[in-house]
């Protein structure tokens, strides 16, 4: 017997309604998705509360879409260009119910349908950008099964519908205070501004300055050997207790940031994959850090550069000098990672005209780390105790897929206790076993550097 599903409607009402043309981080996301196929849902799966129902989920459900634009908000296609975003004041949604069959498990369905839901395209101008369903066992909510449009949400985004749900009186459905950080048709009309303007075009030399500072690789990428038969893009998810404990060693020894320190693990190891002493990386810039965007509902993040100096050797220095390279070129990367992406997509198609063919901007960084990004802190472990958790990494091949973003792309996930990255890469560029040893050279010179051999072959 299989799960069944029915649903409840759920109409809605909030403030302000409109058409503007999409924001800058929305025309990223936008392009992006149909550069490469990729459905970029977001979301995910949590444990109902207990005694929860469906009739308080469906006032949740009514609550974030009454109240946030973003979740309001349809695409409209336009000919011969980008979509325009279009918020509605009203309408209705639907909550789905899956029921789970006597024998099923509901852990199972609920990741069922969150494949579903990921993996299955939004409707940009007929569907509102949020899916939410709640899985039922014997009568009782077992899980809340939520995802979202990409383009007009991001990952910070959502974590502030998740703080704002503080402002929903659950007795009467109100809400108790009013919305903070910018909308989304209020910033498309910031950004044609002459102050937002001056940012961009500020942001856009920066790009130019760092992208004239790549050097031609000394020899062509080692070739990849894809398979036919399978998905040209494969995932390795590594775990590491060891990387943890040594990236408390270096930011105690150098008083820099585990974030900063990755980055410089990622780089050495690019260099090495790719036989540059150079490393090319877009890192993710959520821009939560500029005035009223901190606790915006909406779709913020953008990209910015870093172009590191990466050779580990006697005239090169150790690596301490590279994480330095890496913390530098981050604040730079953070500081210009805001502006125009028709105008930067110009950019990079005249600069690009210039580059070798062979220099690669395609390598991505997105540390997605909440809970651990600041583990780093505190008295540096003992050598002793990096050195006997090094037999505890995991490594593993993960997902496989047909289409992704870039030839090599880094996720840094809470993982407790460790540092867990999750490293795609491209086989039609490189040989699985290079892309495989790329995510082990990251923690070999994060654990050599702590154990005070930073002295390496680059």
């Amino acid at each position: 017997m299989e799960s069944g599903t029915s649903q409840v409607v759920v109409a809605f009402r909030g403030e302000g309604s409109g058409a503007e043309e999409l924001t800058w981080a929305q025309r990223d996301v936008w392009d992006l998705m149909r550069r490469t196929g990729r459905t970029m849902n977001i979301g995910g799966t949590v444990r109902a509360a207990e005694g929860e129902t469906v009739e308080r989920v469906a006032a949740l459900l009514r609550f974030v879409m009454s109240r946030h634009q973003a979740l309001r908000t349809r695409l409209h296609p336009v000919d011969g260009g980008a979509p325009r975003q279009v918020v509605s004041e009203s309408g209705e949604t639907a909550l789905e119910i899956v029921d789970v069959a006597p024998g099923e498990d509901p852990d199972t369905v609920a990741e069922a349908l969150r494949v579903r839901y990921q993996t299955t395209m939004f409707d940009p101008a007929g569907e509102w950008p949020v899916r939410m369903a709640v899985v039922r066992s014997g009568g009782t909510l077992t899980h809340v099964v939520v995802m979202y449009y990409h383009v007009v949400v991001d990952g910070f985004g959502i974590d502030a519908v998740v703080r704002d749900l503080a402002h929903l009186d659950p007795a009467t459905g109100r809400q108790t205070a009013a919305v903070e950080g910018v909308q989304p048709l209020e910033l498309a009309r910031q950004q044609r501004t002459p102050a937002a303007l001056r940012q961009s075009e500020k942001s856009l030399r920066y790009w130019e300055r760092q992208l004239g500072r790549i050097p031609p690789r000394p020899a062509p990428a080692p070739a990849g050997t894809h398979d036919p038969g399978e998905p040209r893009f494969w995932e390795v998810v590594s775990v590491s207790p060891a990387m943890a404990l040594a990236t408390r060693t270096i930011a105690a020894r150098t008083g820099v940031a585990s974030g900063p320190i990755l980055l410089a693990a990622y780089a050495v190891a690019l260099a090495r994959a790719t036989g540059s002493g150079t490393a090319v990386v877009q890192v993710v810039v959520s821009n939560r850090f500029r005035p009223g965007f901190a606790e915006a509902v909406g779709n913020l993040r953008q990209f910015g550069i870093c172009v590191i100096d990466c050779v580990l050797d006697m005239a090169w220095g150790s690596f301490d000098e590279v994480v330095a390279r890496a913390w530098g070129a981050a604040i730079g990367a953070y500081k210009h990672g805001y502006y125009d992406t028709a105008a930067h997509q110009e950019l990079i198609a005249r600069v690009g005209r210039d580059l070798a063919d062979d220099v690669d901007l395609s390598c991505y960084l997105n540390d997605r780390r909440k809970e651990t990004r600041d583990e780093g802190t505190g008295p540096a472990p003992a050598e002793d105790e990096v050195r006997a958790a090094l037999p505890l990494t995991t490594r593993h091949w993960g997902v496989k897929e047909d289409t992704y973003d870039g030839t090599f792309y880094l996720h840094v996930e809470d993982v407790p206790d460790a540092i867990g990255y999750t490293l795609w890469g491209d086989t039609h560029r490189f040989a699985l076993a290079t892309i495989e040893q790329c995510a082990r050279d990251m923690e070999t010179v994060v654990v050599e550097a702590a154990l005070k051999r930073a002295e390496v072959a680059g």
